[in-house]
């Protein structure tokens, strides 16, 4: 399962009919807040990622709608599998367990000050 949220953008005058439409289709998304300069928040369920971005397309051919673009995503299959991921490597690189590296050949590349 995924879901994912998406922001609306519509002009001020149209934000009411938006999200008529939007609870018009529950099918298609939720409706969850908005603002009054035409912004609105929905999100998106879908089986996979193809079933989401199927859902965005058809938000973004909403009547009034000026763009519709993907936030946030949560997929429960990639999370699972990035989990497994990191679960099966070992936490300690090989080369800090190797009593004959050289101390003074570890590259540490996280005082980004001086490399950019």
């Amino acid at each position: 399962m995924n879901i994912s949220s998406i922001v609306i953008q519509t002009l001020p005058q149209n934000v009411e009919k938006v999200i008529e439409i939007i609870k018009e289709n529950p099918e298609i998304c939720e409706y969850h807040l908005h603002d009054p300069k035409g912004k609105i928040i929905v999100t998106v369920e879908g089986k996979d990622v193809e079933e989401e971005v199927n859902k965005l397309v058809d938000i973004q051919c909403f009547d009034y709608v000026i763009a519709a673009d993907m936030m946030m995503t949560y997929q429960e299959d990639q999370l699972d599998e990035e989990v497994r991921k990191l679960e099966a490597e070992d936490p300690v690189p090989a080369m800090l367990n190797d009593g004959n590296t050289d101390p003074r050949k570890i590259v540490y590349n996280g005082d980004l000050r001086k490399r950019f």
